[in-house]
């Protein structure tokens, strides 16, 4: 986490080696600083703890998971993973100076100079850990979870525009973390608990008073969540993604669900939920069921929802609709394009009125809002057909995504779309079922193959296939999209879904740079340059 986090330096200092005769005023500054460092006895409870080898109340310099990133006195996490286990970087991590190690299973021969902490829960010890390391920050911050498989980058985004102004508003998201003084680019949907409550941190150190993160599926299952203090959670749809994971819709829905029960630490205040989506519907009865404190908004076309729209107008550059919720009504007007757009309104305008905002008041910002980079965004360059990137990469993604965009074609739908090579093989043919279902031509090409060979992932893809003389196979990603670009007629529509915001291509062992928008951005100006 290297510019994430900043490290404690007079203590990383203080623990590091020194030659064996100091001075009187080194000897002097280094126990002063000792004296005022925290302790490894201040961050554990005795019931947290299943066993101890060495001493707890000796002062530690920072927290640690990632051997590589130990610095002298810290403590380290030897987390599992489903791919590595934490264990097997202890030598590293002592090497590079850790005082205390974190384990869920005492090693045979531990080093006798550093502290052992045995835990039965890794994971759930280094959420209690940070949080309390940090200064609990999530109890100063107002902070609002989205959560859902689709739409959760859209609306955090909208919704932190929405709240923004009078104050500083944190943001935690796919694209960037927003840290109140600093924006860093982002590297996890939902960090791990320790990037999160230092990332807290600083949003709080910068004047923050309100925070907005997305939360995966992943983050809520790996603990990275765990005991975060959320003022309210966001549901925005539920659809098969990330079941080589989760494994069945129902277990991913549970998944989600801890987020809005208090299984996952305390319960929100408010829960916000899609009445559109059959599993919104379901949480909500759960919600009313089980834990009838929470306050629930409900938001959506449905007519039984607390905000929702009507008369919707979809037009190729903006989306009109009446808004209703239970204070008013008024008539907006979004730059965002198409139905799936409306969702997302819905959910950060229902949430900003749930904590306790006037829609009258921040609806009037809305029509500046022009979108989230990569979410359906528009490429322009003179060209007489519409371009958008989008960052869809699963079926029910590419379906709305899709779906919306052809209720605003007059001419045909294009669709340059891949499937991403070690990932989830068993979505590969629905998606391609999906976009021939909802396009007229479809490009099939390369998306992060990583060290998967191309040819395994069109196998895969292959057998989603229904209209096979409206596919085209092209391995290369450049050239699919100019291949795109150059049969697209006026008033068609092209998009070119998967990647989004992102700015490199996986191959192999190496990554290198590439933007769909650049790349569309290019090949547009080539096309239509006076020749």
């Amino acid at each position: 986490m290297i510019g994430y986090l900043t490290q404690n330096y007079s203590l990383v200092s203080a623990f590091a080696p020194r030659a064996a005769r100091r001075t009187r005023v080194e000897t002097i500054a280094i126990n002063r600083v000792f004296k005022t460092a925290p302790k490894l006895a201040d961050f554990f409870r005795e019931n947290e703890v299943v066993a101890v080898k060495g001493e707890l109340d000796r002062p530690i310099s920072g927290l640690a998971i990632d051997s590589r990133r130990v610095m002298p006195g810290n403590l380290f996490f030897a987390l599992p993973g489903q791919r590595t286990d934490g264990a097997s970087f202890i030598d590293e991590a002592v090497s590079r100076g850790a005082v205390a190690i974190v384990v869920q299973k005492m090693p045979s021969f531990p080093p006798s100079r550093v502290t052992f902490i045995r835990v039965a829960d890794a994971r759930r010890s280094l959420a209690a850990v940070a949080q309390r390391y940090y200064k609990f920050p999530d109890r100063e911050l107002a902070v609002v979870g989205v959560t859902g498989t689709s739409g959760k980058t859209t609306v955090a985004h909208i919704l932190k525009y929405l709240m923004s102004g009078d104050q500083r508003v944190g943001l935690l998201g796919t694209i960037n973390y927003d840290l109140g003084a600093r924006t860093v680019p982002s590297y996890h949907t939902t960090p791990e608990a320790l990037d999160i409550y230092g990332l807290m941190a600083q949003m709080r150190d910068a004047g923050c008073r309100q925070a907005i993160m997305e939360v995966s599926s992943h983050g809520i299952d790996q603990q990275r969540v765990r005991g975060l203090h959320f003022n309210a959670v966001v549901f925005t749809n539920l659809s098969p993604d990330h079941l080589d994971y989760h494994r069945t819709l129902e277990s991913y829905f549970a998944v989600k669900s801890r987020l809005f029960t208090g299984a996952n630490g305390p319960a929100p205040k408010l829960a916000v939920v899609n009445l559109d989506d059959a599993h919104g519907e379901k949480l909500t009865h759960k919600l009313a069921a089980e834990v009838s404190a929470v306050r629930v908004v409900t938001y959506g076309e449905n007519r039984a929802a607390s905000v929702r729209a009507e008369q919707i107008v979809l037009q190729p550059n903006r989306t009109t609709f009446r808004l209703v919720w239970p204070g008013g009504t008024m008539d907006l007007e979004s730059p965002l394009v198409g139905r799936y757009h409306v969702s997302n309104l819905l959910a950060a305008i229902a949430t900003a009125w749930g904590l306790g905002r006037d829609p009258v008041v921040f609806l009037a910002k809305l029509r500046a809002f022009k979108g989230v980079a990569g979410r359906i965004e528009r490429v322009e360059a003179g060209q007489s057909f519409n371009v958008f990137v989008d960052y869809a990469h699963s079926e029910d993604a590419l379906r709305h995504a899709l779906g919306m965009l052809r209720a605003v074609t007059p001419g045909k739908l294009r669709v340059v779309f891949g499937c991403a090579g070690n990932r989830d093989r068993a979505k590969r043919a629905p998606m391609v079922r999906a976009a021939q279902e909802n396009a007229d031509v479809v490009y099939a090409t390369s998306d992060n193959p990583r060290t998967e060979a191309i040819e395994q992932i069109f196998a895969d893809m292959r057998a989603g296939v229904t209209a096979p003389a409206s596919v085209a196979w092209i391995a290369d990603r450049r050239a699919a999209i100019a291949q795109a670009i150059a049969d697209c007629q006026p008033g068609d529509t092209l998009v070119i879904a998967g990647k989004g915001h992102e700015t490199v291509q996986e191959c192999a062992d190496t990554v290198f740079p590439f933007d769909d928008r650049q790349v569309a951005r290019e090949l547009l100006e080539a096309l239509i340059q006076p020749r």
